[in-house]
């Protein structure tokens, strides 16, 4: 998709912070419309078809392991803490893009989505060693 230049190599948090304007200046370059593309077929199919959930699950877990794969790699230079859980923060930034995304083509503004990438961002920092 537009996005898999990006999502090869969020590990540092300036990757994390183009990513997210990146997000959000597609979204702004189309006028607000049509969401995202995995998330208007998930909604639209993934009920009624069993092979296509399957297939948008695979799609949202490759994007979901290349978040994950740049946080443990922050995580193994030290540059979060031992304790962090990249599982669980990148399912987190997974959630909050698509949740951003509904909103975006709802409100037809990106301040929903800026403001939950920029949460996420933020308690990724939280991360860091003192």
């Amino acid at each position: 998709g537009t996005q898999q230049p990006l999502l090869s190599r969020l590990d540092s948090f300036e990757a994390l912070e183009a990513w997210r304007d990146a997000v959000i200046d597609l979204q702004q370059s189309r006028r607000f419309e049509g969401g995202c593309p995995l998330g208007s077929l998930a909604s639209e199919l993934a009920d009624h078809d069993p092979e296509v959930r399957a297939d948008l699950a695979a799609g949202f877990a490759r994007w979901e392991a290349a978040i994950r794969d740049g946080l443990v790699a922050m995580r193994d230079r030290g540059e979060l803490s031992a304790g962090t859980d990249p599982g669980a923060l990148a399912l987190a930034m997974l959630t909050a893009v698509e949740g951003g995304l509904l909103m975006t083509q709802v409100r037809h503004d990106t301040v929903a989505l800026r403001t939950v990438l920029d949460t996420i961002i933020n308690g990724i920092r939280r991360q860091v060693p003192a």
